[in-house]
C-alpha cells in the first residue's frame, strides 16, 4: 500500500493509521514516492488538449525517507518501500547513507525503489541536465552498490566518483534491494541489468505479462537469475468501495473486483501488486477496504 503521502489526507497521523492499519492486516510493505515540487506552469495535456499543471494531488508531498524512518519506529514486521525516489536528486554517498541508515534503524525492513522521473522542471531544481537522465540514473546506481559494498570503498564513474574511505553505516543485510519503476522496453533492460526487481504500471493484464517476460527474459540473457528478481504490478487507480460496472479498467474497482485481478496475476507469477494512490474516501472505509482485500486475496 502507498502511503497518504501526498492527496486530501496527507498528514502524520492518517500516515500512521494506514501504516499500522496495514501491518496488523498482514499486508507486505508500504511506499512512499518523492516529488520534488508542483510547478505552477502548466506541463500536462488535459481532456480538452490545452495544457494544464500537475494534479493537485501533488501539492503536498513529505519526504519518502523521513517519512518511512516515522513509519519504521510504528511497525516491526512490514516492509518499507519507495517507488520511487529519484536518485538524480541526491549526492550517491548520501542517499546510500540514507537508505542503510533507516534499514539498520527498522531492522532490515527497506527497498529502495529508484526511478529517472519524468519533470524537467525537478530535474532543472536539482542541477541535473535533462541529457545525463539515463547515464548519471546508471552512475549513481553503481556509486550505491559500491558504498554498500566492503570498506574502503573507491568508485570512479562517469559523473561521480569516491575516493577510497569508509562509508558507513552498511546496510543491515549487506544490501538493500533495489528496484526499478520502469515501464519502457529500456528502462526494462536497464533495470534487468542493474536492480533487484521492477515495479511497472500495469494498465492491462496482457501488458504486466509482457512487461514481466521481458524482464525476466533479459535478466536471464544477462547471466542472472530470474527466480531471484521480483516484478510488482503497480496500479495508479484508487481503491473503490462499490464496484465498476461495465468496461472496468485493470487493477480497477472494489476489494472484490481487485481480488479476481489480482489471481490472474498470480497465475502469471507476477510477485506482487502496489496500490499506488490511496482513496479519497474517509480512512474508517480505506481501512474496511483493504481489510476485505485482504480477506479475498489472501498471500500466496
Amino acid at each position: 500500500m502507498m502511503l497518504p503521502v501526498s492527496g486530501v489526507h496527507a498528514s502524520p497521523a492518517n500516515i500512521t493509521t494506514i501504516a499500522q492499519a496495514a501491518e496488523r492486516l498482514g499486508y507486505d510493505s508500504l511506499w512512499t514516492y518523492e516529488r520534488l515540487l508542483r510547478p505552477m506552469a502548466p506541463l500536462l495535456p488535459g481532456p480538452d488538449g490545452e495544457l494544464e499543471r500537475i494534479p493537485d494531488v501533488y501539492r503536498v508531498t513529505f519526504e519518502p525517507l523521513q517519512t518511512l524512518s516515522h513509519v519504521a519506529a510504528l511497525t516491526s514486521r512490514i516492509t518499507l518501500g519507495t517507488n520511487i525516489v529519484n536518485p538524480l536528486f541526491h549526492a550517491p554517498v548520501v542517499l546510500a547513507r540514507r537508505y542503510a541508515t533507516l534499514d539498520q534503524f527498522s531492522g532490515d525492513r527497506v527497498v529502495a525503489g529508484l526511478g529517472q522521473g519524468w519533470m524537467p522542471k525537478e530535474l532543472a531544481a536539482a542541477g541535473v541536465p535533462l541529457k545525463h537522465r539515463g547515464a548519471g540514473f546508471d552512475d549513481i546506481i553503481a556509486a550505491v552498490w559500491a558504498c554498500w559494498g566492503p570498506d574502503p570503498v573507491e568508485y570512479a564513474g562517469r559523473f561521480y566518483a569516491i575516493e577510497a574511505s569508509e562509508t558507513n553505516p552498511k546496510p543491515g543485510r549487506g544490501d538493500t534491494p533495489i528496484v526499478v519503476g520502469a515501464n519502457t522496453d529500456g528502462g526494462i533492460d536497464r533495470a534487468a541489468r542493474i536492480a533487484d526487481g521492477i515495479t511497472p504500471l500495469a494498465w492491462t493484464l496482457d501488458g504486466a505479462i509482457a512487461q514481466a517476460t521481458r524482464f525476466r527474459a533479459t535478466a536471464e540473457e544477462l547471466g542472472r537469475s530470474a527466480a531471484a528478481l521480483t516484478v510488482t504490478a503497480q496500479t495508479n487507480h484508487p481503491m473503490q468501495p462499490k464496484p465498476i460496472s461495465g468496461d472496468r479498467p485493470f487493477l480497477a474497482g472494489s476489494p472484490r473486483q481487485l481480488a479476481e485481478d489480482i489471481e490472474q496475476l498470480r497465475e502469471q507469477k507476477i510477485d506482487g501488486v502496489l496500490f499506488a494512490f490511496p482513496p479519497s474516501d474517509d480512512l474508517d472505509t480505506q481501512i474496511e477496504m483493504i481489510e476485505k482485500l485482504r480477506t479475498l486475496a489472501p498471500a500466496a
